[in-house]
């Protein structure tokens, strides 16, 4: 697609952004008028003597702080997808004018006066669902940003979440730079020794692009990740993992840059701070206001029960893999960098299958054209690429997503590929929500944004197993933000959500990539286009339990460490947050990584993100996906009926009423938490 000149596209609604005319200037100019426009629609209806109705009152609000959001959402995504130093400095900045708006509007007295009289009103019981459910949350929420606190704490308050807002910025940031500032040229081939030629040709790339010699290792996610299960040279495992583990801390080879030790005791002091400020005892109480688990009790014991099942079971994967590494490798004992490479060697022999072996059969057209027929089926969808759109990068395609009766309902932009300047990982964001008040119309428009393997010279990309359930997870939160029925954008896709059920549509998702009517659809060889053979995808399914119970546990650890760090009642340093998490892994790990290891500095779901107290939530929400999934037929899964059940129930319904009552109309009854054992085939 050539973005060199681009035009506007046909779609209903606001215009989509235009990226290549959004530079530091602009972006701070939209955001500023957004911001002055917000603050008068808001003072003319504190100021307004006409009664305090949903008409008068909340819908100019939604619709103002839906044009913010807009004027926001590509400034934010721009900053995570084509980071440099003048629009981080920007981002910052417009951050700090946000903070303090939404700080005010929180603090804003005569608001929660307007809506606490409109709940109280005799319009109340007549609105729909959703209108009461705004009102609902927004007097929660106004609540929980300290509206009734005495000014003196109000005021404390104000500045906290200003604070938070710029340490989460700051610890993402580290991340960022600390991933980038690691590199080693690699000058003799035989150094790569049990890379792949995909790796091969991406390290080249790297170097080609710093003008150096020979190969580039870097830690972008593909090429990291190769080296870890791939490379035959221990050193450089350890090299690697060294590095990748020690970002952004006060170890390693980039010790004391961009270290987030001092970052991480300032959040969680200002969290615990926060708390106590709104009458709770400690952060994790206040994140659970709005969760389908409420009581953090029932939190710790949900994450240990699941340790003790799965605990024996790791500690034979673990010694299995000891013993096969001594026997056929020599090696006395396995080191945390040995053991994705030994895993990998394992799963080869078991299952006759390695990531190699299979790239060759996910090219990326194939797996998108796969991943779009698989969710037109389930869900009566149709997906085509538009041309003319205004993208930040020639990897990035908008497509718009039709009905089955050929009506619009929305967008979402493709960034898949790995690149310099872009933030890891994978997510789900939005840059417009559904909106149908007053007039006015606009359709969901979403970021769906990957680090998946890119293409090498002309070849298309080829993806690992993994890459493809990344790409099927992120299109399930696609997707629960594109087939919301609901209107009003505070309550439509995931906004209002219970954050510990978000996961669900991702992972539900992610099973079809695992059943052979997904296979089918996904697989076929980049050169002959040959599907992939019955006995390798019976070898792939096989492999799909194998150390379940290993990536059960690392899960758990990283859960229950992020709660109990969040139950503290009082600021935690450094050395106590590494303490909290040795603590843990005495627990319930069977793994245990080098003194030297600095997780805790890049958990950026945790310190940047919006997991915080909240981890839990992919555990929790694979027990709602592995449940919902058994709904559907074990034989041919890509059922139109069940998925139509599937959209009404919960994909249509946004944040309206809880995922329990969602799950109940689906399922007919409450969740198996039985169900997540059995599919990871540790249930008993």
């Amino acid at each position: 697609m050539d973005s060199a000149e681009p035009t506007e596209p046909e779609l209903p609604g606001h215009p989509l952004p235009a990226f290549s005319k959004l530079g530091p200037a602009t972006i701070e100019a939209e955001v500023d008028e957004a911001l002055a426009a917000a603050r008068r629609t808001i003072e003319a209806v504190r100021a307004s003597d006409g009664p305090r109705s949903w008409d008068h009152v909340v819908v100019p609000v939604e619709l103002a702080l839906d044009r913010l959001s807009r004027s926001w959402a590509p400034a934010r995504h721009l900053n995570a997808v084509m980071s440099n130093d003048e629009l981080r400095a920007v981002y910052h900045n417009c951050l700090e004018k946000l903070s303090r708006f939404h700080t005010e509007l929180g603090h804003d007295t005569a608001l929660y006066e307007a809506y606490t009289a409109i709940s109280e009103g005799d319009e109340y019981p007549h609105l729909d669902t959703a209108a009461r459910k705004v009102v609902d949350d927004a007097l929660r929420d106004f609540r929980l940003a300290g509206v009734t606190l005495p000014d003196a704490e109000r005021a404390r308050f104000a500045e906290i979440e200003a604070e938070l807002a710029q340490l989460h910025a700051r610890f993402e940031d580290h991340v960022l730079d600390a991933t980038q500032a690691w590199q080693k040229p690699i000058v003799r081939e035989d150094d790569l020794s049990g890379l792949g030629d995909d790796a091969r040709a991406m390290a080249a790339a790297a170097a080609e692009r710093q003008g150096v010699e020979g190969w580039l290792l870097t830690l972008e996610a593909p090429l990291f990740h190769a080296v870890l299960t791939r490379a035959d040279d221990r050193s450089l495992r350890q090299e690697l993992y060294e590095a990748w583990t020690t970002r952004a801390s006060d170890q390693g080879p980039h010790a004391g840059e961009c270290d987030n030790g001092p970052v991480m005791e300032c959040i969680l002091a200002l969290r615990q701070e926060k708390a106590a400020l709104l009458g709770f005892d400690h952060y994790a109480e206040l994140a659970l206001e709005n969760r389908m688990v409420e009581r953090p009790e029932d939190v710790l014991t949900f994450l240990h029960d699941l340790a003790g099942r799965a605990l024996p079971a790791a500690r034979a994967e673990l010694d299995e893999l000891s013993t096969f590494a001594a026997e056929h490798y020599g090696l006395d004992a396995l080191a945390p960098w040995d053991i994705p490479y030994f895993s990998e060697k394992l799963r080869q022999q078991r299952f006759s299958i390695s990531d190699e072996l299979l790239k060759p059969y996910f090219p990326a057209p194939r797996v998108i054209d796969g991943l779009f027929g698989i969710a037109g089926d389930l869900f009566g969808l149709r997906f085509e690429a538009v041309d003319g759109v205004d993208v930040w990068h020639t990897d990035v395609t908008y497509y718009r997503v039709l009905d089955r009766n050929g009506s619009d309902i929305g967008g979402f932009y493709f960034d898949l590929y790995a690149r310099p300047n872009k933030r890891g990982g994978a997510w789900f964001a939005d840059c417009s929500s559904r909106l149908r008040l007053d007039g006015q119309f606009q359709q969901p428009v979403a970021f769906l944004t990957c680090n998946l393997t890119p293409p090498i010279d002309e070849q298309p990309a080829q993806f690992t197993h993994d890459e493809v359930l990344t790409l099927f997870h992120e299109f399930g939160h696609g997707l629960h933000h594109l087939l919301t029925q609901v209107d009003i954008p505070s309550v439509a896709g995931i906004n209002g959500v219970q954050w510990d059920a978000v996961e669900l549509p991702s992972q539900l998702l992610e099973n079809w990539c695992w059943h052979r009517a997904g296979l089918d659809r996904l697989a076929a060889h980049v050169d002959t286009g040959e599907p992939l053979p019955d006995a390798t995808i019976e070898r792939l399914q096989g492999s799909r339990h194998f150390h379940a119970a290993l990536a059960l546990l690392r899960q758990v650890e990283f859960s229950l460490f992020d709660f109990h760090l969040h139950m503290a009642q009082e600021p935690l340093d450094e050395a106590q947050i590494r303490s909290l998490l040795q603590q843990v892994r005495d627990q319930v790990a069977v793994i245990h990584p080098p003194a030297s290891n600095r997780f805790a500095h890049s958990f950026s779901h945790i310190f940047a993100g919006g997991y915080a107290a909240g981890y839990y939530s992919y555990k929790w929400a694979e027990v709602l996906a592995a449940d919902a999934f058994a709904a559907f037929p074990t034989e041919e899964p890509i059922d139109a009926a069940i998925g139509q059940r599937f959209r009404d129930a919960i994909l249509a319904r946004g944040g309206t009423r809880s995922m329990r009552e969602n799950f109940r109309e689906f399922r007919g009854r409450d969740p198996d938490p039985e169900a997540l054992l059995r599919q990871t085939g540790l249930s008993g």
